[in-house]
């Protein structure tokens, strides 16, 4: 099927002028606050940089605008758990399904430390820090590096780091010492050789493995001892320190329980009560080949993740890499879903089908710069179709589905992530109540500015909502009775 772009432009326009009245520019919006940027200031949550996050301030903008004050609060892609935290501190229940494991340590530590004295955990974490028994010679506590993290750090940093996991490991308080092996992954990045670049670890040249022709330097590699000391004296600043997060003499947040569930989505949602769930706030991956399993190897690796199971991960995780393989067990995990209907709403999207008639075409023709683009692209609506009949599911009536996503171009044409998700979410039910528009979209991928140019993407923030459930009326019930 050969497909001119101008037909998927003409359906493009089509698609947008029926949701023209959902689609509102907010000038409240930025891209500073959907995403990582606005929390680089705010306690606890500037502990680690996930920069795939959104900001707690996005957060507490929707529950408020979105008149969310019932839960349990749910987000399947929970990340850092933002959402969860910014649901607790409004005194609202929540629960996260998260796949990787060094976000479920990242959530679980923050909620340890919650639960901890403050005065006493900060205490316990300043000590060590000024011990810095690491710098003195002593055993080592190595990790096992995966291919592409071998080599990541200078040879002192490595032993400096290795010495002080064997000496937090050492300390007899295991709650402390989880703490203190967190604040090691906070670390990673800022004392190694690379830094997160989207689909791949960037290397910096004196590492010895430059990735591509340019010689990229990171800048300064911050020492082990000066990295660690800052990351502790943060946290136990925001644990008691005056005018801060945990002040002693100010009461914790709101209290309200959050839940982990480790796994994807795609497998723990069927397993979740129907209409169970207040709301649902959620950023799940895009559909923009970034591999989260490579951007976070170091970590993973500090987890003990190995090769197979990092390969587990990348394919078990949402379709958004171009390694991604088509799941085909995927109608086996959705078991009470309407899976034919959630199916039919991907198979049956006409501009959908357009535009992956092209990308096949593309790929047919080797215009592509990866062959696997089609393959992704294909994937990702179709688990996404899942995902949200499946959300439609779990949602109580009347409960708003809060969703950010970013719109993606591939060979200089437009996919409207947007509007094709919420077409899907007709189809499963909910009302499109409006697709909040930021002023400032993105620019086009550098792989595709020289032939495509730089033309601007929306970004936007969904709201949809589960319809209440409407009352029966007179004749009706008679019907039903005399049934």
């Amino acid at each position: 099927m050969s497909v001119d772009v101008q037909d998927i432009a003409r359906a493009d326009s089509r698609l947008e002028e029926r949701y023209a009245k959902a689609l509102i520019v907010n000038p409240r919006l930025d891209r500073k606050l959907v995403s990582f940027q606005a929390n680089k200031a705010v306690n606890s949550h500037r502990w680690y940089k996930y920069k795939e996050g959104f900001s707690v301030a996005l957060i507490r903008y929707v529950l408020d605008e979105a008149a969310i004050n019932e839960g349990p609060v749910l987000d399947p892609f929970a990340g850092s758990g933002t959402t969860l935290f910014a649901a607790r501190e409004s005194g609202i229940d929540s629960v996260g399904i998260e796949l990787l494991p060094h976000c479920i340590e990242l959530i679980e530590v923050r909620q340890l430390l919650h639960e901890l004295p403050a005065k006493e955990t900060a205490m316990a974490l300043r000590n060590f820090r000024d011990r810095r028994s690491w710098e003195e010679p002593g055993e080592v506590k190595p990790f096992r590096h995966l291919r592409i993290t071998d080599g990541a750090f200078p040879e002192n940093t490595e032993h400096a780091l290795f010495r002080y996991l064997w000496d937090a490991d050492a300390v007899s308080d295991r709650r402390i010492a989880r703490v203190l092996r967190f604040a090691a992954m906070c670390v990673l990045e800022e004392v190694s050789y690379t830094r997160k670049d989207g689909q791949y670890l960037r290397w910096d040249w004196r590492s010895g493995r430059r990735a591509g022709q340019k010689e990229f330097n990171k800048g300064p590699i911050i020492p082990f001892t000066r990295a660690i000391t800052n990351k502790l004296t943060e946290i136990a600043d925001d644990l008691h320190d005056e005018f801060l997060l945990f002040r002693h003499d100010a009461p914790r947040p709101a209290h309200a329980n959050i839940k982990v569930v480790a796994g994807s989505c795609l497998e723990v949602l069927p397993q979740m009560k129907g209409s169970s769930f207040g709301a649902l706030v959620t950023s799940p991956p895009y559909c923009n080949r970034y591999d989260y399993t490579r951007t976070y190897a170091l970590e993973l690796a500090l987890m003990g993740v190995g090769e197979q199971p990092l390969k587990s991960l990348r394919q078990t995780m949402l379709s958004c890499t171009v390694e991604n393989l088509e799941k085909h067990d995927l109608e086996r995990h959705i078991s009470r879903t309407d899976f034919k209907a959630a199916t039919d709403a991907w198979s049956s999207h006409e501009l959908l089908n357009l535009i992956l008639a092209y990308l096949d075409g593309c790929r047919d023709a080797g215009t592509l710069n990866n062959n696997g683009i089609p393959r992704m692209v294909r994937n990702y609506f179709r688990e996404m179709a899942v995902v949200i009949f499946e959300a439609a599911r779990v949602l109580k009536a009347g409960a708003p589905l809060i969703m950010v996503n970013d719109n993606v171009r591939y060979q200089g044409v437009h996919v409207p992530v947007d509007l094709i998700l919420s077409d899907f979410a007709s189809k499963a039910g909910f009302d499109v109540e409006r697709i909040w528009v930021l002023p400032r979209g993105k620019g086009n991928s550098s792989q595709q500015m020289g032939a495509h140019g730089r033309e601007e993407v929306r970004k936007c923030v969904y709201v949809w909502r589960k319809p209440k459930a409407k009352r029966a009326t007179r004749p009706d019930l008679e019907v039903a009775e005399a049934l």
